[in-house]
Parts: C-alpha cells; structure tokens; sequence
C-alpha cells in the first residue's frame, strides 16, 4: 500500500492544485476511498486550502459533508479534486466521532448523535466563512451528510449563510435497510425504546436517529418538511441504493430531483459509487451554477467500481 501511495497513485491531500494544473479526479469509490484511507488526519485533494479566496466566478465556498462512517478525505476523492479543477475554495470535515471509538477507528466519524454532529459543523462553517471572507456557502453532502446540513439549517440558524444545497443519496424522510426500522418500531411499541437507544447510544447513536420512524424525523419534518427557505436544494439519487430504502426518500417536493438512471440507464451506482458517479458530478457541477450548467454525458458505471479506466 505504501509503494502505491509513494508511486502517485493517489494524488497527496495536502497539495493544492494551481491555476496552472489540474488535479486527477478518480471516478470510481471503492479502490479511491480504501487507499485515501491510509492517510491518516488528511484532507481530500484540492480541499482545505484556508488562504483560498472565492472569485466573482464563484463567490461562495463548496463545504463538503460525508456520510455515515466516512470521513472528509474517504468520502471525497472525486468531487473535492473536481471542484477545486472547477475554480471553488473547497472545505471538508470528519464530524460525529464517538469518544468511545479505538485508535484508528477514531478516523471514521458520522456516529454520534445528529445535533452533536450539526454543531460541529456549525462551527466548521463559521471558520470556513472567516477565513474566506464569504457571507455564505454551498453545501454538497451524502447520505448522513445530507442529514447534518439540514439540521445545521433548520434549527441552529444555519440556513441564513447557505445558499445552494447539493444532496446526494439523501433520506428525507428516514430510511428502513434490511427492515430495521421496522423492528425498532416494533421493540417501540413494547415499551423498549430506552433499551434500543442504550444499546447504540455509546458507539452508534446517529443509527436510530436515520431510521424512518425516529423521533428526529418527526421533529426534521414538522411545519411542512424538511426544506428551509431560502435554499435553494438538489437532490440525486440512485434506484440501486442499498442503504437508503425505498431510495424515494430522498425525493421531496418543493426540491430539484434527479434520479440517475432517469438521466443515464446505464448508470448502475448504489450508494458508495453515486458519491463518484460521473453522472452524479455534472449534476453537482449544474445545480452549485445553473448558469453554466452543461449537458450530462451518460456513460457504463458500475456498481462500486464506477469508471476506473
């Protein structure tokens, strides 16, 4: 793995790219999240460059937010390197790390409860907005990552400094894999619920709160739904998502919807490989600047592996 690495395999997350060069962007999940995460504390290329200042082109920075046991480099090694090639300042976090989790694992965050997770990026946001001068930033999560931001927006006053909201495999109205949620309702329903919230709360306390029937989702969609005014939300998902089910949670209305396989049928990405999709990237690259939004090319992606070649 170290002779991979030393070999330039995957471009070093600390080198931002110049005007003058373009940073590889991988369009496969898998073999660029496995490798990404032997480097240990890094950022994902083109990301984190706090003496970078937004241009008129494009005045708000990208803030990304991965999702659930992913961190800021794992989650990013495609759409980071691609925007920064696109002109954004560019800025990831790992967020939701369990104090109980060993060393090692303690690089994998989205675990902790939901509003913990939120303040951090709460937080996050205001360094970002600091450091870059910006009034506001757009936001592209996944899967849990679209959770975090919503909860930022809608009750710690973070919807006043974002502007376009990328959402990608998101779950709007909770999700059931593997029927889970219906199990948790049911142990609910006996009067087991402090059981289920004891057994994950030390290592997976944002785990409940995902599940459709959750409390947090009553709360997340009380007074029409989820969506905040004034942001301005895209939401791209997959009909071969594995973890969000029925994948139709993430489609809302008063929202952008896109399903994959509408735009591209041969575009076969679950829920790892959307976050690399190159399907999934023109359709980022469209909604954070419609102006210029381009043609989506559909091309073969597979599941997982996506386009290595």
């Amino acid at each position: 793995m170290a002779l991979l690495l030393t070999a330039g395999l995957l471009p070093a997350a600390a080198a931002p790219a110049s005007a003058e060069e373009e940073l590889p962007v991988p369009y496969t999940f898998l073999t660029s999240a496995i490798l990404a995460g032997t480097q240990l504390d890094a950022s994902p290329p083109g990301a984190n460059d706090w003496d970078c200042r937004p241009t008129r082109r494009n005045p708000r920075p990208v803030v990304l937010v991965h999702g659930l046991l992913g961190n800021r480099n794992t989650n990013w090694q495609t759409m980071s390197p691609l925007l920064k090639n696109n002109g954004y300042c560019v800025f990831a976090l790992t967020y939701g790390v369990s104090p109980s989790q060993p060393t090692g694992l303690d690089q994998f965050g989205g675990l902790t409860r939901i509003q913990r997770s939120a303040r951090e990026l709460r937080r996050f946001v205001a360094r970002v907005r600091s450091a870059t001068g910006a009034e506001e930033v757009d936001i592209v999560g996944h899967s849990e990552g679209t959770v975090v931001p919503n909860y930022y927006a809608k009750f710690l006053g973070g919807g006043q400094f974002i502007r376009r909201y990328v959402a990608i495999a998101p779950l709007w109205s909770g999700t059931n894999p593997a029927g889970l949620d219906t199990l948790s309702t049911t142990a609910r329903a006996f009067g087991l619920g402090p059981v289920v919230d004891a057994v994950f709360a030390p290592f997976f306390a944002s785990g409940p709160q995902l599940l459709a029937g959750s409390d947090f989702w009553r709360k997340m969609r009380r007074g029409g739904g989820p969506a905040v005014p004034g942001v301005d939300y895209t939401n791209i998902v997959t009909e071969y998502d594995q973890l969000v089910t029925p994948y139709t949670s993430g489609i809302e209305e008063g929202m952008r919807n896109h399903v994959l396989q509408d735009i591209c049928p041969v575009d076969l990405s679950e829920h790892f490989q959307v976050v690399a999709s190159p399907t999934t990237a023109q359709l980022m690259l469209n909604a954070l600047a419609p102006r210029r939004a381009r043609p989506v090319e559909c091309r073969p992606v597979l599941p997982y592996v996506g386009t290595p070649g």
